[in-house]
C-alpha cells in the first residue's frame, strides 16, 4: 500500500525519505515489508503521500461497513464533473474579472487546487451549500508563495503552465514527486506548449519556465490525444493575439466544458467536440462570468453499475448521454434493460442530458472483448465497472485496459467476494460469471475506480462486508455512501477506536 501510494503521488523513494527524515534504504525496507513501523511513522507516511494509510485517534482512517443483498430504489442526480471542475479552476487564472463556478464537486483534488490558488493570492469563497464557488484573481500573483505541499499532491498542477505563461515571463512550478521531463505524462504537455514560446528546464523538484507567448507558427499536432494536454494547449491559446489550430485534440467531456467556459470569456473556438480546434485568442480577459460544469459521466456509470449488480430499478437523472452512448450500447448487448427519457440541456446550455431508469436484467457476456478508446469510444475510467458487471453475467468476458500498466491487477480483488477474475497480464483480465457474491473484509485498493467497483460488489454480496481505508474513494466521490443509502443501501461509516 505504501509503495502504491508513493507511485500515485509521483514520488521517488529518495523524495519520500527526505520528507520523513530517514534514508532511502529505510524506505526500501518499508516497501519490502522488512521494516517494523510505529503507528506514528505510518501516520507520517500517510501525511507525506496524501494518503489515509493510518491516523491515530478520532481522525483515523474511515471505513465502510456494508450490509449487502439490499435492493435499491428511487432516483438520484448525477453530480457535476470533477475533471471539468479541475480544468475550470486552472482556467480562472486567465480571467481578471470574477469567476463563479456552479455546483463544483467538493472533493480532495479540488481542495488541493484551492489551497494552491489561495496561496498565490487568488480569493476563493464557497458561496452556499449548493457548492457554488467564487474566484477572484489579483492583478499580481504571488507565485513565490505557492503552497508547494498542496501543489505536489495534485497532478493537475501541470495545467497551470498554460495560463501562467500569460501572467509571468519567468516562474517556477512545483511538480509532483518523480515527474521528470520526457515521461509519458509530462512530455506531451511540453511538446504542445513550446509552440507558444514556453521553455521549461527541470530543476530539483520544480519546473523553471521562461515564456514569451506568441501565436504558433503552424498547427499544433498533439502526439497523444490526451485530455489534460488538450486543455493545457487551450489555456495557452486563449490569450495569444491570433489564431491557434490544435489537431488530434481530445473532444472528451472535460475538454468540451473548458471550451464552453472559454467562449464565455470571449475566446472564439471552432470545432468543439471534434479533434481539430481553431482558437482565436483574446489578449486581455476581464469578465465577470458564471458557469456550471456539466454532469460527470463516470459517476453516472458508477450509479448504473450499482443498479445492475443489485438487480435494482432506479432512475439516474442528469446523465450526459453523449459521453455514455457507447457504454449503454455495450450494456444493452449484454442484456441490460433500461428506459431513457427525452434529451434536455445541462445548466451550461450545451451538454445533452437524459434520465436513465434501470430494470433488473439477466446479463450475458459479450461476444467480443471490452476495451476503452479515446472519445467517442468507451471511456477508460468506465472500464473497471464492466468487471463487476461482467461478474454478474453468464459467460466469460475479456477486459483489456491498454492504457494503465497495473490497474487491471486491482480488479482481481473481486475474487475475495466470490468472483472469478483471472489476470492474464498487467493489461488484461478474464471475468467468468455469474457470481454468487459473499461478504468479506478487505482493504480498499489504492486506485479510485477499482475501489468503487469493490464497494458495488459488496452491495450485491449477501451478509456484511467491511471496506477499510476508503480515503481514495473520498478523493474522487462526494458523499457516495450517503447517497447510495438514500437509494436503500445500508452502508455505515466508522473509524477504529
Amino acid at each position: 500500500m505504501i509503495r502504491d501510494a508513493r507511485v500515485r503521488a509521483n514520488q521517488t523513494q529518495a523524495q519520500l525519505a527526505e520528507s520523513l527524515g530517514t534514508s532511502q534504504s529505510a524506505v526500501n525496507r518499508i516497501e519490502k515489508g522488512s521494516q517494523n513501523l510505529t503507528l506514528e511513522m505510518l501516520a507520517r507516511i500517510g501525511s507525506a503521500l496524501d494518503s489515509g494509510l493510518v491516523n491515530v485517534g478520532s481522525s483515523g482512517p474511515s471505513h465502510l461497513r456494508v450490509h449487502g443483498g439490499t435492493e435499491l430504489h428511487g432516483s438520484i442526480d448525477v453530480k457535476s464533473s470533477k475533471n471539468a471542475g479541475v480544468a475550470l479552476l486552472c482556467a480562472c487564472l486567465l480571467n481578471e474579472g470574477t469567476t463563479v463556478l456552479r455546483k463544483v464537486a467538493r472533493i480532495e483534488e479540488v481542495n488541493r487546487l484551492l489551497e494552491v490558488l489561495s496561496s498565490i493570492g487568488v480569493r476563493t469563497r464557497w458561496l452556499n451549500s449548493d457548492n457554488d464557488l467564487e474566484l477572484v484573481v489579483p492583478a499580481e500573483l504571488k507565485l513565490d508563495q505557492m503552497d508547494e505541499k498542496a501543489a505536489r499532491r495534485t497532478r493537475s498542477i501541470i495545467m497551470f503552465l498554460g495560463p501562467l505563461i500569460h501572467r509571468e515571463p519567468t516562474f517556477e512550478l512545483p511538480y509532483a514527486g518523480g515527474c521528470d521531463l520526457g515521461t509519458r505524462t509530462v512530455e506531451p504537455h511540453m511538446t504542445a506548449l513550446k509552440h507558444f514560446g514556453l521553455k521549461v528546464v527541470a530543476t530539483e523538484g520544480s519546473y523553471h519556465a521562461d515564456a514569451t507567448p506568441h501565436v504558433p507558427e503552424r498547427a499544433i499536432v498533439l502526439t497523444e490525444r490526451g485530455d489534460t494536454v488538450t486543455e493545457n494547449a487551450l489555456l495557452a491559446a486563449a490569450r495569444v493575439d491570433g489564431v491557434t489550430v490544435i489537431r488530434n485534440a481530445s473532444p472528451n467531456y472535460m475538454v468540451q466544458d473548458l471550451c464552453f467556459f472559454l467562449t464565455e470569456l470571449g475566446v472564439e473556438i471552432d470545432g468543439i467536440g471534434t479533434t481539430t480546434l481553431r482558437v482565436t485568442g483574446s489578449p486581455r480577459i476581464s469578465r465577470d462570468v458564471e458557469y456550471a460544469p456539466s454532469e460527470d459521466p463516470i459517476e453516472a456509470m458508477s450509479l448504473i453499475a450499482a443498479a445492475i449488480v443489485t438487480q435494482s430499478s432506479i432512475t439516474v437523472r442528469r446523465v450526459p448521454i453523449e459521453f455514455m452512448e457507447i457504454e449503454l450500447a455495450v450494456l444493452e448487448d449484454m442484456g441490460f434493460r433500461y428506459d431513457q427519457s427525452p434529451e434536455y440541456l445541462a445548466e451550461n446550455g450545451r451538454t445533452r442530458l437524459v434520465d436513465v431508469t434501470t430494470h433488473p436484467s439477466v446479463m450475458r457476456a459479450p461476444i467480443d472483448k471490452i476495451h476503452p478508446m479515446p472519445f467517442p469510444g468507451l471511456n477508460i475510467d468506465n472500464l473497471p465497472f464492466f468487471a463487476v458487471i461482467a461478474a454478474t453475467a453468464t459467460g466469460q468476458t475479456m477486459l483489456h485496459d491498454w492504457v494503465y500498466e497495473n490497474r487491471a491487477i486491482y480488479l482481481t480483488e473481486l475474487n475475495k467476494l466470490g468472483a472469478k477474475v483471472t489476470l492474464m497480464d498487467p493489461h488484461r483480465v478474464l471475468v467468468e460469471g455469474p457470481t454468487h457474491w459473499s461478504g468479506a473484509e478487505m482493504v480498499c485498493p489504492p486506485a479510485l475506480r477499482p475501489a468503487v467497483v469493490i464497494l458495488l460488489a459488496m452491495l450485491a454480496a449477501k451478509g456484511t462486508s467491511v471496506l477499510r481505508n476508503v480515503y481514495v474513494i473520498n478523493r474522487g466521490y462526494e458523499d457516495l455512501a450517503e447517497r447510495l443509502n438514500a437509494l436503500g443501501a445500508r452502508i455505515e461509516t466508522f473509524r477504529d477506536i
